[in-house]
């Protein structure tokens, strides 16, 4: 194996996908709807684990999910324990990404000058060929 390919970043990578499919077959929490793990940061001893996930939606939501993963993070490691072969299953902490949200809003923002510029170019072409 690789140096640059440490055995923490493929338990974080294997704890996502794991993660990733009993939260969408296995957790019943209604406060936890479609949310998307977009990374998990494993601690050296690979005894604590951040969970960073997203979910397209208002504010109040992504706070429900976020109380709600964290109440189910017992049952989550629990079955994680099942899935995995490890000697120590992380303690697990969800914490809420909004980098996915930020780069749409920037995403508009760059598609809204675009066509402003789009608009300035055509109303001056019509003003020079009025002339």
């Amino acid at each position: 194996m690789p140096r640059d390919y440490p055995r923490s970043r493929r338990i974080a990578e294997q704890i996502q996908r794991e993660l990733s499919d009993i939260i969408r077959v296995e957790l019943k929490d209604p406060r936890v709807g479609m949310i998307t793990i977009i990374d998990v940061e494993v601690s050296r001893d690979q005894s604590h684990a951040k969970i960073f996930f997203t979910s397209l939606g208002d504010p109040s939501r992504v706070a429900d999910a976020a109380m709600g993963l964290q109440h189910a993070a017992g049952f989550l490691r629990s079955e994680l324990a099942h899935r995995m072969k490890l000697r120590i299953v992380p303690q697990l902490q969800f914490q809420y990404d909004e980098s996915v949200e930020r780069g749409i809003h920037l995403s508009q923002l760059i598609d809204a000058a675009v066509a402003d510029d789009a608009a300035r170019a055509t109303r001056a072409k019509r003003t020079r060929n009025k002339k």
